[in-house]
């Protein structure tokens, strides 16, 4: 899997749409990831009208390179009808990684812009999605065709590793 070794953020796109057959292969990469109890508690949006990813780039300052996305897909998790309500951010941020894997794999470029687990971002984003019930907004993630070129950074520690 060296997608892995590659994988970095990527904040600016290409005016180039992202083919259908690239987003359906995103989200079941996604709907792969493990869950508590196999509970997958997420539902996915996928935004491509401008003004809805423009006013998604303003959930928080840290989201602005949302705005010349082609596409961004924002994950949610159901609040009802769970086993373990306790571990729904876990489950969804195993999703998110499965996702920018493979866009990774795909050639495109993508970055994990927090919403939970914080109450103004989140809300923000789901009055974007026009408040959907039942669910809680979890990211945004921007997806396109990279219009940057990055090296990922070798992050290998081995002061970090306790044998016992």
């Amino acid at each position: 899997m060296n997608e892995i070794f590659k994988r970095v953020s990527i904040r600016s796109f290409e005016e180039r749409a992202v083919e259908e057959e690239k987003i359906t292969q995103i989200l079941r990469a996604a709907m792969q990831a493990p869950s508590a109890g196999n509970q997958q508690p997420w539902e996915f949006f996928v935004v491509r009208d401008k003004e809805k990813i423009k006013a998604l780039s303003k959930i928080s300052q840290y989201a602005a390179c949302a705005e010349n996305a082609p596409l961004v897909i924002v994950p949610c998790y159901r609040t009802e009808g769970l086993r373990w309500k306790e571990t729904v951010e876990i489950d969804l941020a195993c999703a998110v990684e499965n996702m920018l894997l493979e866009i990774t794999a795909l050639g495109l470029g993508g970055v994990w812009l927090c919403a939970a687990p914080l109450e103004d971002r989140m809300t923000r984003a789901e009055a974007v999605l026009g408040e959907p019930e039942g669910l809680r907004a979890f990211a945004v993630i921007p997806v396109g065709y990279a219009a940057q070129q990055r090296q990922q950074q070798d992050r290998f520690d081995e002061k970090r590793i306790h044998f016992i």
